[in-house]
């Protein structure tokens, strides 16, 4: 079972972020559970065989100011899928840090090792505010400066600065299928 966790506040964003992650879920037949990052608990997190970190939009940051919440990422040893949001919460977890730069539109990137099932330039969906940078990631797309798509050194958690539930869909499948 994939746990897809929600960092969204707003019924909109939910509409938005989190539905398109799920319909790709639905249409895969890949079970999954879906619930918001304050009602995360161990039992949960226990069951889950990988988990999916949601984006949101670009004034919803609550989650930054929660990030202990999020410590759990630290022991957990299945993939993980950290999705724009996503992908700066685990960069704050291992000791990373948020730079601004605001992107927003579809842009290409250029994956330069195997990742997620690409290794080519890609068109991908941009929407944020931030992107993260930790030493303990490797960057696979985009560029030190503005890394797009990271893998951590040790674990199996990977994320991607775009949205690859707007474009990019076969991403989350191929994640799932790891």
């Amino acid at each position: 079972m994939i746990l897809l966790i929600q960092i969204c506040n707003k019924r909109f964003h939910y509409l938005e972020f989190i539905k398109p992650i799920e319909d790709v879920l639905k249409r895969n037949n890949i079970k999954f559970e879906s619930i918001h990052y304050k009602k995360v608990t161990e039992d949960i997190i226990h069951k889950a065989e990988k988990i999916i970190i949601s984006g949101t939009s670009l004034k919803d940051n609550g989650f930054i100011k929660d990030i202990d919440k999020f410590k759990w990422i630290k022991k957990f040893d299945k993939p993980i899928l950290g999705i724009c949001g996503g992908m700066h919460i685990l960069g704050l977890i291992f000791n990373g840090e948020l730079i601004k730069q605001q992107e927003i539109g579809l842009t290409f990137i250029d994956i330069k090792q195997e990742f997620l099932g690409y290794k080519e330039k890609i068109e991908v969906y941009e929407l944020h505010n931030f992107y993260a940078i930790s030493n303990e990631f490797n960057i696979y797309g985009g560029s030190k400066y503005c890394p797009q798509a990271v893998k951590h050194k040790k674990n199996p958690f990977f994320g991607v600065l775009f949205h690859p539930e707007v474009r990019n869909k076969d991403l989350i499948v191929n994640f799932a299928y790891l």
